[in-house]
Order: C-alpha cells, then sequence, then structure tokens
C-alpha cells in the first residue's frame, strides 16, 4: 500500500484499535496466572473436580470477559477509522459493526455461564450427597453444555465480524492490507473454531484454529501500530478534515 493511502484513515482511532488488542494479551495472561491447571476439558468427571477446588475462578473469568471486550472493542474502533463513509464498503463496515455488538453480547453470556453458572454447578456437584450425585453432575453437564454452545456462537460472529472488517481495509486501503490478511486469517480461525466448539466441545482438533485466532489479529494489531506510528501526523490530521477542508486548502 503507498503511503497515500496510509494516509485515507485517521492517524489516532488507528493506534486505538492496537492498542487496545495489544493491551488486551496483558489482561489474559493475568487472568491465566490464576487459572486452574486442567487435563482433558471433556473428561467431565475430572475437569470438574479441578474447577470445583478453583478459588479464582470467577475472577478470572470476569478477567477474560475484558480482555475479549477489549478486542472486539478494537475491532469495532477499526471499522469506524476505515469505513469510507459512502458505497458498499461502508455497507459491510456497517453489518460488521453490528457483528461485533451481537459478539460481545454472547462474550458476557458466555462468561456468565462459564464464570458463574458453571462453578456453581460443579460445586454442588462436588458436595452432594451421593443420593444427588447424579442429577448434580447432570445439571453441570447441562451448564457445560451451555457455555460450549455460547461460545461456539461468539465464535461464529466474531469470526464474521473479523472477516468482514478483512474485506473493508483491503477494498477501501484505508490501513495496510497484510493487517487484512492477518485478521481474516484470525477470523476464519474464529469460526472454525466455533464449528469444533459445536460439534465436539473443547476438544484436541480445535487447537490449531484456536491458534489462528488467537495470534493472528495480535500479528495484525502489531502491523497495524506500526504502519500508524510511520504515518505522518501532518498528513494525519488532513486525512481527519475531510475532503471539504482540503478543497479549501488547495484553492486557497
Amino acid at each position: 500500500m503507498s503511503t497515500s493511502q496510509a494516509q485515507r484513515a485517521d492517524r489516532k482511532p488507528l493506534l486505538l484499535a492496537a492498542a487496545l488488542v495489544l493491551l488486551s494479551q496483558v489482561v489474559y495472561w493475568i487472568a491465566y496466572a490464576f487459572h486452574p491447571e486442567s487435563g482433558d476439558p471433556n473428561n467431565h468427571p475430572a475437569i470438574f473436580v479441578v474447577y470445583a477446588n478453583s478459588q479464582g475462578w470467577t475472577a478470572d473469568h470476569v478477567a477474560w470477559f475484558i480482555e475479549t471486550g477489549m478486542v472486539i472493542v478494537g475491532a469495532l474502533v477499526l471499522l469506524h477509522a476505515v469505513d469510507p463513509g459512502a458505497g458498499m464498503a461502508s455497507i459491510v463496515a456497517r453489518i460488521g459493526a453490528v457483528l461485533a455488538s451481537v459478539s460481545l453480547a454472547l462474550t458476557g453470556l458466555r462468561y456468565a455461564v462459564d464464570g458463574v453458572v458453571l462453578k456453581r454447578a460443579v460445586d454442588a456437584w462436588v458436595a452432594a450427597p451421593d443420593a444427588e450425585k447424579a442429577a448434580t453432575f447432570a445439571a453441570a453437564q447441562v451448564a457445560r453444555w451451555f457455555e460450549e454452545a455460547s461460545a461456539s456462537y461468539q465464535g461464529f460472529v466474531f469470526g464474521l465480524t473479523l472477516v468482514l472488517l478483512a474485506v473493508v481495509i483491503f477494498w477501501t486501503a484505508r490501513a495496510p492490507r497484510p493487517v487484512a490478511l492477518f485478521l481474516a486469517l484470525g477470523g476464519i480461525g474464529y469460526v472454525v473454531q466455533g464449528w469444533v466448539l459445536g460439534e465436539s466441545g473443547f476438544a484436541p482438533q480445535g487447537a490449531i484454529p484456536n491458534y489462528f485466532a488467537a495470534f493472528s489479529p495480535l500479528i495484525a494489531a502489531l502491523w497495524l501500530l506500526v504502519a500508524a506510528l510511520r504515518m505522518p501526523r501532518q498528513a494525519s490530521q488532513r486525512s481527519a478534515q475531510g475532503p471539504a477542508n482540503l478543497a479549501t486548502e488547495t484553492t486557497g
């Protein structure tokens, strides 16, 4: 992409979008540090005992909700920054913004189920008398399946959001096109991950798409950050002024 194309988007929202995605990783690793070590997440009897013995479960899931929310808000900011304001590309950007909002709601649902409902269900199962073990275990399994369902649809919706964002960037060239490539790879990873969750739960075959979903947006954010920092401040300010002001400067 040429320098003139890179200057079509305002510098500040590009920096904000990149910073949100990159800083979200700090929150992720803080939460991960307090998450219990676990084995096979599809081995419910064993994994539920691990979850029941966790002391920081609710707090680290709140942190993961914040982390994922930062990534989604970063995508919303970037959608706004690259929206050309008219034409089909603008319509695609607005659809992407709607999907991002829906994915934020699904993220809240996912971590509410995982962080609260599932924890209470496994605690009840571990503490239940033998006569009630079967019923409470079944309730915990339903909570687990509800978590997998909400995570699955979250993956579908946010994956489509990233793909549409990539389309708008590639179409308009208002941000570096390699950013679009990595966002598209991440979006596809989220969609495949959502499918695996819906079909098989937290199964090993979800590992590779999970890597794409986790790391491709990070690479995109790093690329975007470097590109935005290299943008001339004066050119970025002129871009934000709009065509009318630019025309005035040309004719004045």
